[in-house]
């Protein structure tokens, strides 16, 4: 009898372990650049009170790292989310190129300038920044409710570079950035030379990055923490954007794990209900 009960046990907990976990609320459908004819996966998770309430539009939220950041920002939100304390939005995460590895995706999408001591392709972020804007853009905001005037950029390493790329020439394109540990000292600091573009509107953008994101810590040969404080003074001193800024150091966070900490700090930040 006792043989009998240990073995149901155990075949229940085999058969529960075949059941794969899927995101709540999500799908994923497939968007084509039509310059590059590369085909991206969309990663979209709808709020919970999505359904119930057909007259209101939401803010959205756009991921880079779609495989890494979303199912982070997802489980992170679901909380302050669910319980009022943060304003829901639409997650969009968008993925890397079909075929591709997410290393040559990210490498080439990501980067604002070609590189040639890389041996991966780079610097086709204006192109990128384009298929977002032509592509992605329009097809959210036909298909789904969203709140005009409230998009948010969040990217994270060379993401957080390419976030900080479209600041500064594309401003409009997102209301909000948060950049998390942003690759500053890609092609000798480049983004740092870039002229930002005007726009009237005041842009919110949360830095972070990880306390221990430094070669004397022993987690990186860039200086990660010295890179986001350039690049906070350099968006600070700019006369040309209006910005409501805000850098945070995550102590003892490395590079490996200081994006939770920023997504859903620099998330709080901008939806916090009080």
């Amino acid at each position: 009898m006792l043989l009998s009960a240990l073995l149901a046990i155990v075949f229940h907990a085999q058969a529960v372990e075949t059941v794969p976990f899927e995101v709540p609320r999500s799908s994923v459908v497939e968007l084509e650049d039509r310059t590059s004819e590369r085909v991206y996966p969309l990663f979209i998770k709808l709020p919970r009170s999505y359904p119930e309430n057909p007259q209101l539009h939401y803010p959205v939220i756009y991921l880079t790292d779609a495989w890494y950041a979303f199912q982070i920002v997802s489980g992170a939100t679901r909380y302050p989310m669910g319980s009022g304390k943060m304003g829901e939005a639409i997650l969009v995460g968008i993925s890397y190129s079909r075929g591709d590895s997410g290393q040559s995706s990210r490498f080439r999408d990501y980067t604002p300038t070609r590189d040639r001591d890389w041996q991966s392709l780079t610097g086709d972020a204006a192109s990128h920044a384009g298929f977002i804007a032509d592509t992605v853009f329009p097809y959210i905001e036909k298909n789904y409710r969203t709140e005009k005037g409230s998009r948010t950029f969040i990217g994270n390493s060379l993401g957080g570079l390419f976030g900080a790329y479209m600041l500064l020439t594309r401003p409009d394109m997102f209301d909000n950035y948060i950049l998390g540990s942003p690759s500053v000292w890609y092609d000798d600091d480049v983004i740092l030379s870039f002229d930002a573009e005007p726009t009237d509107k005041i842009r919110r953008v949360f830095i972070a990055v990880g306390g221990q994101e430094t070669p004397d810590a022993g987690n990186t040969i860039h200086d990660m923490v010295e890179g986001a404080r350039q690049l906070y003074s350099k968006l600070k001193g700019e006369s040309r954007i209006k910005l409501e800024s805000k850098l945070l150091l995550i102590p003892e966070a490395k590079h490996e794990t200081a994006f939770p900490t920023t997504a859903i700090q620099g998330l709080d930040w901008l939806y916090k209900k009080s």
